[in-house]
């Protein structure tokens, strides 16, 4: 092959190449949030109480499910609860009953652009309504400020630890979630630093100084269970239970989750032992 025919060869598989790249770069938040093309309609389910959550971003919808039997006057722990990128919070009230079978009432946040709320899904805007939520739930009655619990499935491991960042927490429970979203860029051929929203998973956790509970599917082919057993690495205070199970079908057992999760929360002081 004459030379200047391979040279123009090779600038085409650069240009090629290229403008692949920068397609990524474009559609990427396309890829991240496919639950933002979820429709949903009507209003929450009974015994639900809707928060709006403003911020400059735009307006975003809560579902605080209150805690089962609560004493007048009586605070209980919370966990704030944050779904998977191919969700929105109509998904999640039967799946969060358990927290409040252990005591505890529920918040589920809902990303900005996905279900009812405005704006677009970005790591700043998610990060944004999920402190703003915590602001905004903590005004009630119910809640002890000293016993909430984050808890993130998935994308929402990233908005848990952006909010454990940002606000303090009790403990902090994470399901099937990555070490930071620049691990999946080469699974699309591009470089990490093309990654526009990050959610730097082990950067939060290393410097987290409360007890985490890590969760994962032994035989996750969306997210490798290989991300919580580095995520495990980088603190100091995690526990790591892997079940024998995929990425959309963990856990296999409910009861024996929130089994774990009991236990884990007892140990962390946010239930009482008896």
């Amino acid at each position: 092959m004459p030379f200047q025919t391979a040279l123009r060869l090779c600038a085409l598989a650069v240009i090629a190449y290229a403008a692949y790249a920068l397609l990524m770069f474009l559609i990427q938040r396309q890829i991240i949030y496919p639950g933002r093309y979820i429709r949903v309609s009507g209003p929450p389910p009974a015994g639900i109480v809707p928060i709006a959550v403003i911020t400059a971003m735009g307006r975003s919808e809560a579902w605080f499910m209150p805690p089962f039997k609560r004493r007048q006057g009586e605070r209980r722990p919370l966990v704030i609860f944050f779904h998977g990128n191919g969700e929105v919070v109509d998904n999640l009230p039967e799946q969060a009953e358990g927290f409040r079978e252990l005591g505890m009432g529920v918040l589920l946040v809902e990303y900005p652009g996905f279900g009812r709320s405005s704006g677009d899904p970005t790591e700043s805007s998610i990060t944004e309504t999920a402190a703003a939520a915590y602001d905004a739930v903590l005004k009630r009655d119910e809640v002890d400020p000293e016993r909430i619990v984050l808890f993130g499935r998935s994308l929402g491991g990233g908005a848990a630890c952006a909010l454990a960042a940002r606000r303090p927490s009790a403990a902090l429970i994470l399901q099937s979630t990555f070490t930071s979203t620049r691990a999946f860029a080469h699974g699309y051929l591009v470089p990490g630093f093309l990654v526009r929203d990050v959610f730097d998973n082990g950067r939060v956790l290393a410097a987290y100084r409360q007890t985490v509970l890590l969760f994962h599917g032994s035989v996750d082919t969306t997210v490798p269970p290989e991300h919580s057993r580095e995520l495990q690495r980088q603190s100091s205070r995690a526990r790591l239970v892997e079940f024998p199970c995929g990425h959309n079908d963990f856990p296999p057992d409910w009861r024996e989750f929130y089994r774990i999760v009991a236990v884990f929360l007892k140990d962390a002081g946010v239930l009482p032992l008896t």
